[in-house]
This record gives C-alpha cells, sequence and structure tokens, in this order.
C-alpha cells in the first residue's frame, strides 16, 4: 500500500521557520519526484518546491526562493521542507506529493498524502 505521511506543520509566528517531513512507503522512493504542494483557503492548490529522484535537483516558487529548502533521505525515504522567514501569506494546507512517468511502458504514477496544516501568524 503506497503511503505519503506528512508531519510538521502547525503555528509559527512570522519570520519563524517550520520544517515538514514526508515519510513515504509503498514504492520505489527513490525513483521518483517528490513536491510539495499547498492549498490556502478558497485558491487553488499549487506547487511550492520539488526535487528529484537520483540527481536531486530542485525547484521553488519564486515567492518561496531563498526560504525554504527542499531535500531527501533516500535511505529512510522521508523529503523535507525547511521553511524560514515564514510569511503570513505561506499560511495554507501543505501536501506532499510522489510522481514518476514510466516512458517505456507510457504509464505514471502520481501519489498525494493527506496534508498538514501549516498557519503563520502576523
Amino acid at each position: 500500500e503506497v503511503q505519503l505521511v506528512e508531519s510538521g506543520g502547525g503555528l509559527a509566528q512570522a519570520g519563524g521557520s517550520l520544517r515538514l517531513s514526508c515519510a513515504a512507503s509503498g514504492f520505489t522512493f527513490d525513483d521518483y519526484t517528490i513536491g510539495w504542494f499547498r492549498q490556502a483557503p478558497g485558491k487553488e492548490r499549487e506547487g511550492v518546491s520539488c526535487i528529484y529522484g537520483g540527481d536531486n535537483t530542485t525547484y521553488y516558487k519564486y515567492s518561496v526562493k531563498g526560504r525554504f529548502t527542499i531535500s531527501r533521505d533516500d535511505a529512510k525515504n522521508t523529503v523535507y521542507l525547511q521553511m524560514n522567514s515564514l510569511k503570513p501569506e505561506d499560511t495554507a494546507v501543505y501536501y506532499c506529493n510522489a510522481y514518476y512517468a514510466d516512458y517505456d511502458r507510457w504509464l505514471e504514477y502520481d501519489y498525494w498524502g493527506q496534508g498538514t496544516q501549516v498557519t503563520v501568524s502576523s
């Protein structure tokens, strides 16, 4: 059974920090791109950051560059999102996503966690 379990959310003050974790199981973690998405009330879900399997290339949403850092520990099947200098606009439910495209068989695998709430007070 595939599972993605997020943790580390909570309440932080503006300027503070939180570290989110996404623990994965049930699939070949090393092969997957792992991403963090977020959804604020009344808004669409948006991508925040992702990290590729293999070469660990990272990407960030422009508004979090320099404040958030994504990393992965393949030995622990876990991805982290270190969030520093938090702003009230970072308030959202944060979701972990695992994605893999098998171009030999033209199949894609797309898994989501249940989300963790991050609230930043001003």
